[in-house]
C-alpha cells in the first residue's frame, strides 16, 4: 500500500540557501494536496549566556528582546512564503493550502521529531549543507539531518543545499 501524504513538516534554519528544500516540500504538497508546516527552531541560550545577559539588562528588557527576535523570525518566514507565491507561483496554480508557520525552542533534532509527532507528519523535508566531497564525506549527511533520519520512524526527504 502506498502511504498517503497529507501533512509535510518542512524544517529550516532560514539560511539563504534553504530554498531548494522548500521548493521540493511545496512540490510534494501540491502533488498530494498536503499541508506544509514550516518549522524554525531557536536553540536556547546557554545558562552562562543567560546569566551574563541578565547582569547587563533589566528584567523586562530581556523578555522584550526575545519577543522582538521571535517576531523577526515569524516575519521572515512569512516573507519567504510570500516570495514563493509571488515568484515561483506567479501565473500558476497555487498550493491548495497555504503553509503554516511554527517556531519552537529546543535542540534541533529532538524538536523536529517532536513536532512531526504532534502534527502527525507523513513526510519530513529538510536540507543539508555537507559540502565535503570525499568518499567518507559523501557517506555522512549534515548532523541534524543525519540524526533525524536515524531517530524518526517517519519518511525523511533530505535535500542537498
Amino acid at each position: 500500500m502506498i502511504p498517503e501524504i497529507s501533512n509535510i513538516l518542512y524544517a529550516s534554519d532560514l539560511g539563504e540557501n534553504s530554498r531548494p528544500a522548500f521548493l521540493l516540500a511545496a512540490k510534494e504538497a501540491f502533488k498530494h494536496d498536503a499541508q506544509i508546516t514550516f518549522l524554525n527552531i531557536v536553540e536556547p541560550a546557554s545558562k552562562s549566556t543567560e546569566t551574563m545577559m541578565e547582569n547587563y539588562m533589566a528584567d523586562g528588557e530581556m523578555k522584550e528582546m526575545r519577543s522582538q527576535g521571535m517576531k523577526a523570525i515569524q516575519d521572515l518566514m512569512e516573507q519567504r512564503i510570500q516570495e514563493f507565491y509571488d515568484k515561483d507561483l506567479a501565473g500558476k496554480i497555487p498550493l491548495q493550502h497555504r503553509p503554516l508557520t511554527r517556531i519552537e525552542e529546543g535542540a534541533a533534532c529532538e524538536t523536529i521529531i517532536k513536532v512531526a509527532d504532534e502534527i502527525d507528519a507523513d513526510l519530513i523535508v529538510m536540507g543539508t549543507r555537507n559540502r565535503n566531497h570525499s568518499t567518507l564525506g559523501r557517506f555522512f549527511v549534515g548532523s541534524t539531518a543525519q540524526n533525524v533520519l536515524q531517530l524518526t520512524d517517519r519518511p525523511v526527504l533530505i535535500v542537498p543545499l
